[in-house]
């Protein structure tokens, strides 16, 4: 996997992110992903690949100050937004296929639009059951497919025109996992046989079409594929393309749901 595949952005890019991304698209997802994993009071609470922490934000309310959150991340860049935005949390630099935490260590354990960048999925799956009470939950998120996206689905069609494949397959790769039947066949593959598995509508927005062209370009990995002159030419056409996502109001909005699987640890084997 190169570095577009993996989602891994600068702390340049790291800070456009937490500034517009997070509210467009990864907010409104916090809660839903606290409430399968049916977070409460005092918990101890993993969330993995958290990026600039919005998941382990929310979640650090719900299990108040009896309780502790742990936002671990592969990117550097993303965990220094992330002490930015909430130095109380406990903030660890770490692979998902290799967790540095003992068995049976978190109550719950969470995961938010991230599967699809890790290189060993299996591997990243059975660690965090590994680190997961008996009894306790693992909820993961992924993007539903590019075509049940309109808005990416226009504006990856843009770069491919503009730009060809490695921009497109930059803006592509969220969406991997985007065939139900792909993620639960991932999650058989890692022995998680008796998962919940739910398909929620969402929505995504932003202010107007420059914004979202900044923060798709600026926020990613595509910051170091498209240069200041290859930006101006995307801000023109993109004026033009993505019109149909502009509402009345002069604002953006699309369709953008996701997959969510949740599985509880029994005892007895261990998923």
């Amino acid at each position: 996997m190169n570095e577009q595949d993996k989602g891994q952005v600068s702390r340049n890019a790291a800070e456009v992110y937490e500034a517009f991304f997070v509210p467009a698209l990864f907010q409104p997802w916090t809660s839903r992903v606290a409430d399968a994993a049916k977070i409460q009071a005092g918990q101890r609470v993993l969330d993995v690949a958290c990026g600039t922490g919005i998941l382990a934000r929310t979640i650090a309310e719900r299990v108040g100050p009896t309780g502790s959150v742990v936002g671990l991340d592969i990117n550097k860049g993303m965990l220094a937004v992330a002490q930015q935005q909430a130095p109380g949390i406990e903030w660890r630099h770490g692979l998902a296929e290799a967790l540095p935490f003992d068995d049976d260590s978190f109550d719950a354990v969470v995961s938010q639009f991230a599967l699809m960048f890790f290189e060993n999925k299996d591997a990243a799956l059975s660690e965090m059951v590994r680190v997961l009470r008996p009894g306790g939950r693992l909820v993961v998120a992924v993007w539903a497919s590019l075509e049940k996206t309109p808005g990416y689905a226009a504006m990856t069609e843009l770069l491919e025109r503009l730009f060809g494949d490695e921009a497109a397959n930059a803006l592509r790769a969220p969406y991997i996992l985007g065939n139900p039947a792909d993620v639960q066949a991932l999650l058989a593959e890692a022995g998680l046989t008796e998962v919940e598995f739910t398909t929620q509508t969402g929505l995504a927005r932003f202010p107007s079409i420059q914004s979202w062209v900044y923060t798709d370009i600026k926020g990613w990995t595509l910051a170091d594929l498209i240069d200041e002159v290859q930006y101006e030419r995307l801000l023109q056409e993109a004026e033009i393309a993505l019109q149909p996502f502009v509402t009345a109001q002069g604002s953006v909005a699309f369709s953008a749901p996701a997959h969510l699987a949740t599985v509880i640890k029994s005892a007895q084997t261990g998923a």
